[in-house]
C-alpha cells in the first residue's frame, strides 16, 4: 500500500486517540534503498554522518567512528533507524551542495509549491580539539508555506537495543536500555512530541522562516531553550565556517584541480581523528563491494597503508599538523609493540570480525560484518608505505628525531630479514599466502627510504648490509615477477596474471615509466584489467586468487593510479581526459565509494580514503606534468 494512503488511514485511527500507536507504525514503515552515491557527509573528526538526497540521516556510529550505529537504515530499511527531516510538497526533486570549503551540506527541495532548505552540519571546536557529537540540522522555507515531517528513530547498539524515550519541555531524550552511558538529546525551536520510543515533528514554515533542530549526546541535562537553540545554531554555524575556512586557507597548493583536491582534502579531514591523529579507512561498514554478495566488510580502523597514503596527500598539500599528530600517534604505537597492520582508532586491537545477523544488509547483501579479520593477516608492504611517507615528511616538513629514527631502525632491520616471507598483499587475500608483487615492491621501498633517510641526516645505519638486501629485492622483483607470455610483472611469483597494484612502480620510483618494460606492463593492464577509464584490482574470474565468491567492481583508487601512471609516461593528453571521464563517476557531491559497478552504481564502503587520497595524488601530478608541458 502506498505511504500515502497508509498515513491517510493511520491519521482516521489517531481522531479515537491513539497517536502514539498509529505514528510509531508510520514511522516503522520500511523506507526504500538509497543508492550509495545519493549521500553527502558531515561530520566533526570523531564520527560522521551520511545524509541522504531525501534529507534523511541513514547512517551514524555514535559518539565515535568506531562506535555502534545509531542510525543504520543504509543497511537495514526497516531496523536500522534514521533521522529525517522532509517537506511535504509533490512532485519533489533535490539537489545537494556543499557550503564551499566546508563540510556543511545543504540539501534543497524544489516543487511548484515552494522551495525548501535543509542544512546540516557537525559543529567543531577551536584548538583542534574533538568537538561534542552533535549534529545541528536548519531548516528554511525559501519561496512557499511549507509543511514538514521530522522522524527521530535512533536504534541504538547495531539497531540490537531496546531503549526508552522521554519528551520533557520540548526535549527528547533516548536513552540505550543496555548501555546507560549511551544517551542522546533531541531538541528544537519547534514542538516535539513522542510517537512510542521515536521522535516526530510536524510543523509549517512560512516563505523566509527557519527552524532548528539539534541532535546532542546527553551527559546533563541542557540549558537551552527555544531562544538559546536559535542563537546557538546560528553561533555554531558561523564559528564552524570560519574553522573549516581556516583550515583550508593552510594548503600551499595553487594548480589545477584545486577544487576536486579541496573537497577531497576535507573528506580525509572528516576521516581524520581529532583526538588521536590516527585515520579511518573509511567511517562505514558493511556497504558491498558486490550487490548481493558477501564482500561486506568494517573499515572503521586505521590500516597503517592507508594512513600512511593520506597524510602523503596531507603532506603533498601543505598539511603538516595532520601528519605531524599522525607520527606522534604511530611512534608511540611501535614503542610498545612491532608494527601491526591495523589499529583502533584510539591504537588498541580491533574487535573479532562478526556478523550482525538481525541485519537485511544493503539491499539484501548478507552478512554484515562488523570487526576485520585482516587484523590477523601477514602484510609485508606497510613498511614501505609508512617509511615513505616518513622519508618525505623528514624532507620536506620536518626533521624526525634520533629516538624515532632508532624506532625505525627496527622495522628496517625486520625488513631485511622478512622480505623473502609470502604474505596476504594489499588485497588482503583470506586464501594462501604467496609472494606478492606489491609487498616485494614496498620492501624495496622501505630500504630504499631509509637509506635516504640515514643518509640526509648522517644517521647511523649499517650501509653495506641494507644497501645489499634494496639491491637484492630490486633485482627479484625486475627478473622473477616478469612473465614473457604476457610481456608484464604479474600479480605474485608465478602468477599468468596482472595486478592493477603494479601501478605503483613508476609511483615509487622503482621503474622508469618509460622503461620498454614497463610500456609493455601498461599494455597488459588495458588488456586485462580496463573498463571505459575504469581499472579493476585484477580480475578474480581469471585466477580466483581471494577465496571469495563473487565479481566485484572496479577499484577506484586503482583508477587514479592509472591515471597518474600515464601522465607519468608521457600520454598526458589521455590522462587528462580520464580525469575528466573519472570525475564523471564521482557523486553529486564530489565523492567516491571504493567501487564502480559495471552500470556506474557506487560500491563498497563510502566514503573511501584511499579513493580520494589516491585522487589527490593524480590530480598533483597531472598538475605537474601540465606546467611542463606549458613552460616546454
Amino acid at each position: 500500500m502506498p505511504i500515502t494512503k497508509l498515513w491517510g488511514k493511520y491519521l482516521r485511527f489517531a481522531q479515537t486517540r491513539h497517536l502514539d500507536m498509529c505514528l510509531s507504525m508510520v514511522i516503522h514503515h520500511k523506507r526504500p534503498y538509497q543508492p550509495i552515491e545519493n549521500y553527502g557527509v558531515i561530520g566533526n573528526m570523531q564520527t560522521v554522518a551520511l545524509v541522504s538526497l531525501t534529507g534523511s540521516i541513514d547512517f551514524m556510529c555514535f559518539p565515535r567512528f568506531d562506535s555502534p550505529t545509531i542510525f543504520a537504515s543504509l543497511l537495514d530499511a526497516k531496523k536500522g533507524g534514521y533521522f529525517s527531516i522532509e517537506p511535504q510538497m509533490t512532485g519533489v526533486k533535490q539537489k545537494q551542495l556543499y557550503m564551499p570549503g566546508t563540510a556543511i551540506l545543504i540539501t534543497r527541495f524544489f516543487s511548484d509549491e515552494g522551495i525548501a532548505e535543509l542544512t546540516d552540519y557537525m559543529p567543531l571546536t577551536d584548538g583542534g580539539k574533538a568537538a561534542p557529537a552533535t549534529i545541528i540540522r536548519q531548516i528554511k522555507a525559501v519561496r512557499g508555506n511549507i509543511k514538514f515531517k521530522l522522524f527521530c528513530a535512533p536504534r541504538f547498539d547495531y539497531a540490537s537495543a531496546d531503549h526508552k524515550a522521554i519528551c520533557e519541555d520540548n526535549e527528547i531524550l533516548f536513552s540505550s536500555v543496555n548501555d546507560g552511558n549511551v544517551q542522546l538529546r533531541l531538541l528544537s525551536d519547534i514542538d516535539l512530541q513522542l510517537s512510542g520510543t521515536d521522535g516526530y515533528g510536524e510543523f509549517s514554515l512560512n516563505e523566509s522562516e527557519n527552524a532548528h533542530v539539534i541532535l546532542e549526546i546527553a551527559h546533563k541535562r541542557s540549558s537551552k531553550t527555544k531562544v538559546h537553540i536559535k542563537d546557538y545554531a546560528q553561533t555554531s554555524y558561523q564559528n564552524t565556517v570560519e574553522l573549516w575556512r581556516q583550515w583550508l586557507s593552510k594548503s600551499t597548493y595553487k594548480g589545477c584541480y584545486a577544487e576536486h583536491i579541496q573537497r577531497s582534502a576535507i573528506t580525509l579531514k572528516l576521516l581524520t581523528s581529532a583526538e588521536f591523529g590516527s585515520v579511518v579507512a573509511a567511517p562505514t561498514f558493511g556497504i558491498p563491494e558486490t550487490l548481493g554478495g558477501n564482500r561486506n566488510w568494517d573499515y572503521r580502523f586505521t590500516w597503517v597503508r592507508d594512513a600512511a597514503f593520506t597524510m602523503y596527500g596531507f603532506l603533498a598539500l601543505g598539511f603538516g599538523e595532520e601528519a605531524g599528530k599522525f607520527m606522534d600517534w604511530i611512534a608511540e604505537l611501535c614503542k610498545k609493540d612491532g608494527l601491526q597492520l591495523l589499529y583502533g582508532i584510539d591504537g588498541g586491537k580491533p574487535g573479532q570480525e562478526t556478523e550482525l545477523k538481525h541485519l537485511e544488509g544493503y539491499k539484501r547483501s548478507k552478512p554484515v560484518r562488523i570487526g576485520n579479520k585482516a587484523a590477523d593477516q601477514f602484510q609485508l608492504d606497510i613498511f614501505g608505505e609508512l617509511i615513505d611517507t616518513i622519508y618525505i615528511y623528514n624532507k620536506s616538513h620536518k626533521p624526525i628525531t634520533y629516538e624515532f629514527w632508532k624506532i625505525l631502525y627496527k622495522q628496517i632491520e625486520y625488513v631485511a630479514d622478512a622480505w623473502r616471507m609470502p604474505d596476504h598483499g594489499i588485497w588482503e587475500i583470506r586464501a594462501e599466502k604467496r609472494e606478492f608483487l606489491h609487498s616485494r615492491l614496498m620492501c624495496w621501498v622501505a630500504m630504499d627510504r631509509a637509506i635516504k633517510i640515514a643518509q640526509h641526516r648522517s644517521f647511523p645505519y649499517p650501509q653495506a648490509e641494507w644497501q645489499a638486501v634494496r639491491d637484492d629485492i630490486y633485482k627479484d622483483i625486475y627478473e622473477n615477477y616478469w612473465n614473457a607470455d604476457i610481456n608484464a610483472w604479474v600479480q605474485y611469483k608465478g602468477a599468468k596474471t596482472v595486478d592493477a597494484s603494479v601501478l605503483l612502480m613508476p609511483l615509487t620510483h622503482f621503474i622508469s615509466p618509460l622503461e620498454p618494460r614497463w610500456l609493455s606492463t601498461m599494455n597488459a593492464i588495458e588488456k586485462y584489467l580496463k573498463l571505459d577509464v575504469l581499472i579493476y584490482r585484477y580480475r578474480n574470474n581469471l585466477d580466483s586468487i581471494d577465496g571469495l565468491d563473487g565479481e566485484e567492481g572496479t577499484f577506484n583508487m586503482c583508477s587514479f593510479w592509472y591515471i597518474e601512471a600515464l601522465a607519468k609516461s608521457g600520454r598526458l593528453d589521455e590522462a587528462v581526459e580520464s580525469f575528466a571521464k573519472m570525475m564523471g563517476y564521482a557523486n553529486h557531491l564530489g565523492l567516491f565509494s571504493e567501487e564502480i559497478s559495471k552500470n556506474g552504481e557506487h560500491l563498497g564502503n563510502f566514503p573511501q580514503a584511499f579513493t580520494h587520497l589516491a585522487l589527490i595524488s593524480a590530480a598533483l601530478e597531472l598538475n605537474k606534468q601540465l606546467g611542463r608541458q606549458k613552460n616546454n
